[in-house]
């Protein structure tokens, strides 16, 4: 059977990327990059060719700057591997701690920081866990989720080597079993990073939208007064959006995850029932980028008043 070819990265918009990213910084070149960019599409578009429009305003939505770190440290630059332990290293430290109050958290933590430089060698040839990096959430999410990920691993592995007779009767396991703790923080991190990745794919008048409605508190009069849109017309907008936001993540958790149908589920409702500290507002926040968002000045003063 003909197998489709694989989705590629022109080579002029790879450059522009290479100079978004600022990857010049790493002293990553353009066709490593390029390389990467390639992985990304192949991994989001597998078994189509998408058109080019398509794959550049993929691309265009990705992480880039993250995703040159990530390159770069894959590639062993020592400049991008001091960046990324400075800026990374006291939140992972924070996440490991909170994910496992026992006090193996970091343990943890250090084991992962093993796998991302690369100590283990396959084929006498140092393979770094940052080539599982695509791009699409943040760097910060994506090591988040990693590593939530471990430690629901690393308590599995532990079950499965206990005892029967010395296992706790079930339902004293239910009320304290960690891996049930370990799971809703595993979903809060993936719900995470498509939801980033979600916003990131937006047209950005449809972030904007959001931004002035859930970050600023925005009435639907005065966003419509500030877009030249009529209320119901915003209001027609985020029902669209947020519609699709809830696709585009079961989408990812499909497609990155390997969630089933009923994983998607209980992913959902882990997540409602506790979000713990999950900022989704926040993060439509950060999408903008620290934007200047204009001020419907006639609306916060009839607010304030």
């Amino acid at each position: 059977m003909h197998q489709p070819a694989a989705a590629s990265v022109d080579p002029q918009l790879a450059s522009r990327l290479h100079a978004r990213a600022n990857a010049a910084r790493w002293s990553l070149g353009v066709e490593t990059f390029a390389a990467a960019l390639e992985v990304s599409v192949q991994q989001a578009f597998a078994g189509r060719q998408p058109p080019a429009a398509e794959v550049e305003r993929y691309l265009s939505a990705l992480h880039l700057e993250d995703l040159a770190i990530a390159c770069a440290c894959a590639a062993g630059d020592e400049v991008a591997w001091e960046h990324f332990i400075r800026e990374h290293r006291p939140a992972l430290y924070r996440a490991a701690e909170a994910i496992d109050r026992t006090g193996g958290g970091r343990e943890l933590a250090d084991s992962l920081y093993g796998d991302l430089f690369g100590l283990r060698a396959q084929g006498g040839e140092r393979r770094s866990l940052f080539h599982y990096f695509h791009g699409r959430s943040s760097l910060s999410t994506w090591v988040r989720a990693v590593l939530a990920q471990r430690h629901v691993d690393r308590i599995r592995q532990q079950r499965r080597l206990v005892p029967l007779s010395e296992e706790a009767p079930v339902e004293d396991r239910r009320a304290s079993d960690p891996a049930a703790v370990s799971d809703v923080s595993r979903f809060r991190a993936v719900i995470a990073a498509a939801f980033s990745a979600a916003i990131a794919a937006l047209a950005p008048r449809d972030r904007l939208r959001l931004t002035l409605y859930y970050v600023r508190n925005m009435k639907l009069a005065a966003i419509g007064r500030m877009l030249g849109e009529h209320e119901a017309t915003v209001s027609r907008h985020l029902t669209r959006v947020r519609g699709e936001i809830r696709v585009a993540i079961e989408r990812h958790l499909r497609e990155n995850e390997g969630f089933d149908r009923s994983a998607v589920a209980e992913c959902f409702s882990a997540v409602a029932d506790d979000a713990g500290d999950l900022d989704l507002v926040g993060m439509i926040g950060a999408a903008e980028g620290g934007k200047k968002v204009p001020s419907d000045r006639s609306e916060d003063r009839r607010e304030r008043g």
